[in-house]
């Protein structure tokens, strides 16, 4: 079995090196060619176009940024449509909107090839530690074949069905994700108004029903005012954004989510787009 990867970011890089070191043979492509250099030196073999990668590869995994990245790559004139015919896999892992995983999976389909979304729950050391969660929809054979690549990328993996759906499942958990970064950070920043020391505020928390794995790495970076980047404020405001959009064409309020929006497009106004998650409390 040959694998590609395009799109070698915070996210990508880091799985696809999971997939090398596995063992597989894996085509890479990055934007930036100079970020294939560490996989070429692990195994990988690189190749200087999308469309060559699809070509080649009997499943091509990508991992880009957003909607718009996730279509140039698809339809570019030397992407993956140009490059992809039957019996080959597409498989990707951004976290875009419905609608640009229909129209990418339409396409797809149509030169013969099989598609399958299938964003992630995680951030960089998750994606290091092979331990994200994988959310797929959309051709169910292709989903099983992928499933060896998704052990090694991933701890849990979920079919869901109709191309859709993984996002959906996608834009759902960050909406939860958007909400408690936000809202850990106002209570770091009331606890501090009141006098109350941040790291007895979130030994507190870590006591009780609403500990969790995040507060405890997000908070102190809070505190010491560290937003090195694990997943840059930028995305989670787009992941946001596109949330939104979903509950206003589902006719779905979402109050909460709304805010929580505006803050993050507070600080990302601010130019605090390509730091951490973290830096939402920059705005506050």
């Amino acid at each position: 079995m040959k694998y590609g990867f395009l799109g070698l970011g915070i996210m990508g890089s880091r799985m696809a090196t999971r997939l090398v070191r596995a063992g597989f043979a894996v085509t890479v492509w990055n934007r930036d060619a100079s970020k294939c250099g560490a996989l070429v030196a692990l195994g990988a073999k690189q190749a200087p176009t999308p469309k060559e990668v699809a070509a080649e590869a009997d499943i091509t995994f990508a991992m880009v940024s957003d909607p718009q990245a996730s279509l140039e790559l698809c339809f570019g004139a030397e992407g993956v449509l140009a490059g992809i015919g039957p019996g080959r896999g597409y498989v990707d892992m951004s976290t875009v909107d419905p609608a640009t995983s229909r129209q990418v999976g339409e396409a797809v389909a149509a030169k013969g090839a099989r598609f399958l979304e299938a964003p992630v729950s995680g951030t960089k050391k998750p994606a290091e530690d092979g331990t994200l969660v994988i959310l797929a929809a959309g051709d169910k054979a292709l989903y099983g074949q992928a499933l060896p690549a998704f052990d090694q990328m991933g701890k849990a993996s979920f079919y869901l069905g109709e191309v859709g759906q993984g996002t959906r499942m996608k834009l759902v958990v960050n909406l939860v994700l958007g909400a408690m970064m936000e809202v850990l950070g106002e209570a770091l920043a009331l606890g501090g108004k009141c006098g109350l020391p941040g790291e007895q505020v979130l030994e507190v928390l870590a006591q009780g029903a609403m500990a969790n794995p995040m507060f405890g790495v997000k908070g102190p970076m809070i505190l010491a005012g560290d937003t090195t980047t694990s997943f840059p404020l930028k995305h989670m405001e787009k992941d946001l954004r596109l949330t939104t959009r979903l509950g206003q064409e589902l006719g779905q309020d979402l109050p909460v989510t709304e805010a929580v929006h505006a803050i993050f497009g507070k600080a990302l106004a601010a130019g605090l787009g390509e730091e951490d998650i973290a830096a939402v409390v920059k705005g506050i």
